[in-house]
Order: C-alpha cells, then sequence, then structure tokens
C-alpha cells in the first residue's frame, strides 16, 4: 500500500485532524481522523528483544468460584501463571485489566470488575494489577494491560451492573449486550481518561486494545446520533459506515496520544481480527492504524488459523498484513491460537501434527516483530500440551 498524500484539517476544541489517503491498494478515497499534539511521538524505547506474548483473560484470573478471595490468594494465583509463561519462554504478560467497563486496579473512573469478588464494584481491599506489576517486575517479565475499549456487558455477564458504573447514559444496547456510545465524546473521554491512568499509576510496559469495536450485530441504534452529526454538517456528509469508523478512528489516536503523553516509552497497541477484510465490519480501520504515524506502536492481528484451514491459512493471513505498507516504527506481531491446539477446529486440521504453532512461530521469525500466544489456559490444557511443548523448545 503507498500512501499518496495526507491532508491535515486542524478542528478548533475537539484537536481533530482529518486525512484524506489514497493508495495503490485501495482505489477509494479513505477518510481518517488522527489526533495529533507536538508531544505525542512514537516510543524510542521499544525492546528490542522478539515478542513472545501471552494472552491472560479476565476468566483466568477470576477470583469469582474460589472460597478465598484473598490478596494472598490472588497473589498466589498470578505467581503461578506468571511462573508457568516464564518456564516455557514467554517474556511477556498481556493482562486483561477493563473487562467490562470496569477494573481490576484502584479506578478514580470504573467499578471494581466482578471477578473479584462476585459483585461489581465491591472492593477487594486490594490493587490486583499493583500485584500483577510486582510479579512481572520480579520475574523479569514484560506487561502490557490489555483493556476491553466499549464493551459494558456482553449478553448477560456480568450479572448485575454497579449503581457507581460511569456508562449510565452513555450506552448503546444490541441484541449482544451493551457498548459505550463510540460517538459520545464523554463516552471516548471516559476510555481515554482510563487508558491515561493506568499509565501513570502502574509500571506498565503497553496498553492494548483488543478486537471489540462495534459489534457485527450493531443495526439503526446509533441512527439519533448519526442524523444529529447531519444536522450540524456544513458541506459534505460521510455515510453512516464512514461516520462510524471515524469514531472509532478519533478513540484510537486520542489513546495514542494520550499514552505518550503520560509516558513516552510504554507502547500503545490493538490486537484486530486476524481476517484482515473482515475487520471493515467493525469499523476497524486497521490499515490505516498500520500504515499512518499516530495510531498505534504495534499490531498484533488474531492469526487463529492452522497451516492448512481451507477457508484461510495461516501463512495466507500473514501475507495479507504484510503486504500493508507499515509506517516507521509501527511493528507487527502475530497473535496465535494456542486455545485450538489438538482440537478439531479448522476442519480438524490441528489434529493433523503436534507442531503447528512451532511451525508458525518459526514462519514468523523475520516476517513479524515476535508473536503472542492465545490464552493462558492453553498452556495448561491436555489437548495442547505436546504443541505447547514444542513450541517452547523453539524459542531456543
Amino acid at each position: 500500500m503507498k500512501l499518496k498524500r495526507i491532508l491535515p484539517l486542524l478542528l478548533s476544541a475537539a484537536v481533530l485532524t482529518a486525512a484524506v489517503i489514497g493508495s495503490a491498494a485501495v482505489q477509494n478515497k479513505k477518510e481518517v481522523i488522527v489526533a495529533t499534539s507536538d508531544e505525542a511521538t512514537p516510543s524510542e524505547a521499544v525492546a528490542e528483544e522478539e515478542m513472545r506474548g501471552v494472552w491472560i483473560s479476565y476468566m483466568e484470573l477470576s477470583m469469582e468460584n474460589e472460597e478465598d478471595k484473598s490478596e494472598a490468594a490472588f497473589k498466589d494465583k498470578f505467581e503461578r501463571i506468571a511462573s508457568r509463561c516464564k518456564s516455557l519462554g514467554f517474556n511477556t504478560l498481556v493482562v486483561q485489566v477493563r473487562p467490562f467497563c470496569d477494573a481490576l486496579y484502584k479506578s478514580d473512573y470504573f467499578p471494581y470488575s466482578h471477578i473479584l469478588t462476585g459483585i461489581q464494584g465491591k472492593n477487594p481491599h486490594y490493587d490486583p494489577l499493583e500485584i500483577i506489576c510486582e510479579v512481572c517486575r520480579a520475574k523479569k517479565l514484560k506487561l502490557h494491560a490489555w483493556v476491553n475499549p466499549y464493551r459494558v456487558r456482553s449478553s448477560q455477564t456480568p450479572a448485575e451492573i454497579s449503581g457507581r458504573t460511569p456508562s449510565r447514559g452513555l450506552t448503546i444496547e444490541t441484541e449482544s449486550g451493551a457498548i459505550l456510545d463510540p460517538s459520545n465524546e464523554k463516552a471516548r473521554k471516559l476510555i481515554v481518561n482510563g487508558v491515561r491512568e493506568i499509565v501513570q499509576n502502574y509500571d506498565v510496559d503497553g496498553v492494548q486494545y483488543d478486537d471489540y469495536f462495534y459489534p457485527e450485530d450493531f443495526e439503526d441504534e446509533d441512527e439519533e446520533q448519526y442524523e444529529e452529526y447531519k444536522s450540524r454538517q456544513q458541506g459534505d456528509i460521510m455515510s453512516i459506515e464512514a461516520w462510524r469508523t471515524l469514531q472509532v478512528n478519533l478513540l484510537i489516536s486520542e489513546t495514542y496520544i494520550a499514552v505518550h503523553e503520560c509516558k513516552k516509552d510504554v507502547v500503545f497497541g490493538i490486537s484486530p481480527q486476524g481476517n484482515l477484510s473482515n475487520n471493515a465490519k467493525l469499523n476497524a480501520d486497521v490499515e490505516s492504524w498500520c500504515c499512518v504515524k499516530g495510531f498505534v506502536d504495534y499490531i498484533c492481528p488474531q492469526l487463529y488459523f492452522s497451516l492448512d484451514n481451507p477457508a484461510l491459512s495461516f501463512e495466507s493471513a500473514l501475507q495479507q498484513w504484510k503486504s500493508l505498507d507499515f509506517a516507521e516504527g509501527v511493528k507487527l506481531y502475530a497473535g496465535l491460537a494456542g486455545y485450538k491446539a489438538g482440537s478439531d477446529a479448522d476442519e480438524g486440521t490441528w489434529k493433523e501434527a503436534d507442531d503447528i504453532l512451532s511451525r508458525e512461530y518459526s514462519i514468523c521469525q523475520g516476517e513479524t516483530d515476535g508473536i503472542i500466544l492465545f490464552d493462558y489456559d492453553s498452556l495448561e490444557a491436555d489437548d495442547s500440551k505436546k504443541e505447547i511443548n514444542n513450541l517452547s523448545r523453539s524459542f531456543g
């Protein structure tokens, strides 16, 4: 993808820049929103060491069903997780610290997560993220704070929303759950401020957004907001899809600025869907995030495919991403499907060998800046044991 031009148009108090980008690969013009700041520069302190990460989800950290929900019990659980990852040769933990508009840390904006006590908003009387940071430092593991930016509720999780949730009046309901309204400026500020407090208050190496943006079942739930935009607009009016994409791009660029204004040695990344074309359904403008400075420091597509997956193979998906003209300094990591190892996923192709992950890792060497494995449970599961051991040995 060859970038032809970027035309910044600064707008007053919102500090927006509209950039129109043409490319050889994309025939139609794309509208991209980038927030700019003189102080916001890409991190110069990104570790030279190859990324070998593991995603640790909120479910793997959950204390809900534990008899002992104490600080000591949480620390013991995370110590075991970190030790296991370290022993297998991983060097980075990507830990989910904000799963449902709530927090696994002491926050000025969000209630405590329900996974700590079983009740969202109930104080566990300790700071989980502080423990996570301490354990990672002691074991010389890097730590990226994994944040779900929009999600408030998924299906019936959490079962009950805290009375001190900041989401009231800022949400959009769909059949799949509830999200913060991406077009609401207050919602955007809430998300960005939440990231800012993580970077300011905790010893993290990075912040990562996952692949949940506009949900696939989103229809006309934001029609009123879009009509309001049209009523205020002078000149050309964007389509609703372009307008939604603009809302997400604005959040991404403002998050990038916030991270680097707080600490220049902390990086910001996103893990979008692995099939490049699928991201448009979520209004995730991944091409711009990769190819234009000011969005991310790294991208980690979820390349959760076997080498022989009939629908889309791992190598084919990787080459889709490699074909993009990455902006200087933007790193590419590959998300690997540890959770599929030994299963009958991808039409049974994961059962044909026990070294698929290690071969995918070998393919990534020289092609990417590292890998992140989904997820920690696959390091403990019997079905994936051979695959994980082969992957670990390939780290050298």
